[in-house]
């Protein structure tokens, strides 16, 4: 039986918070092996079976792991006791169109689907909560992992000193092209363009033509310290899906149409 390879983050105790890699699962072609999202093409019941693989190695019951439909928003979703008590639609209905998925609740795995964008693993150890952050480059010109500090601190009381958090695989600056209308959006937001963009000869070009790079690992960084959060508190894993996509998921290299990592974090006890 396969086995999904997890790479995982060192958030302290009583907290597990993982990224998952391609190896290790049912599904096939641009979707092999490990795919977990039912949102991108994947054979349904490949998809299923992954999941049901990693909800076995991680000993979670499967309608605990918790994974939204996401729409490159800032909205988050709050998973609680009543949640559960819902219907399956009424369940679907609260996950459609969110980015981040937050819950107080022991081994409730909320997690976000990833292939470039950047997902961000919050852990709250005082007040003992977790959140999961998917932050694409309009996301993260949202703020979205403001908006989730901002909403664990309204239900549980978090403080920005007393989060851990990990950054997990994403693409990279010199790998992340983008047009000038990208650029301005940050530009616009009033991110610190200095350092977190870079003009680089255009991949597809010999002629001299210079693009925009963004980095959107430092861009969340960036957000997380105007948040309040420490640089101390914060794990990055450095790994670029685009470069290393023989590992990891990365819609650029291989299209749209091909696998999700999944990122996920819960509460051991």
């Amino acid at each position: 039986m396969p086995e999904p390879v997890l790479l995982e983050y060192d958030l302290g105790p009583a907290v597990r918070a993982f990224s998952t890699e391609r190896r290790g699962g049912y599904s096939a072609g641009a979707y092999a092996s490990f795919n977990a999202n039912a949102y991108c093409g994947d054979v349904p019941r490949n998809v299923e079976l992954n999941r049901a693989l990693l909800c076995r190695a991680l000993k979670l019951e499967p309608s605990c792991l918790i994974m939204p439909h996401q729409v490159h928003s800032d909205r988050v979703c709050r998973i609680d006791e009543a949640f559960f008590r819902q219907p399956d639609t009424v369940r679907a209905a609260a996950l459609e169109g969110a980015d981040a998925v937050m819950t107080d609740i022991p081994r409730v795995c909320v997690s976000v689907s990833t292939a470039d964008c950047i997902p961000i693993l919050i852990y709250d150890a005082r007040h003992r909560a977790v959140a999961a952050v998917h932050a694409g480059w309009r996301s993260t010109v949202l703020r979205i992992s403001q908006k989730a500090l901002s909403a664990m601190k309204d239900c549980y009381g978090t403080l920005a000193a007393d989060v851990r958090v990990a950054i997990g695989p994403g693409i990279s600056m010199e790998a992340f092209e983008v047009g000038d209308e990208v650029y301005e959006a940050f530009e616009q937001a009033r991110f610190p363009m200095s350092r977190i963009a870079r003009r680089y000869p255009a991949l597809c070009d010999t002629g001299g033509v210079e693009k925009w790079h963004v980095d959107l690992w430092q861009a969340n960084c960036e957000a997380l310290y105007e948040a309040g959060v420490s640089p101390r508190q914060i794990q990055l894993a450095g790994i670029c899906t685009y470069r290393q996509a023989e590992r990891f998921f990365s819609a650029r290299r291989l299209g749209i149409r091909s696998g999700r990592i999944l990122n996920g974090i819960f509460l051991t006890e």
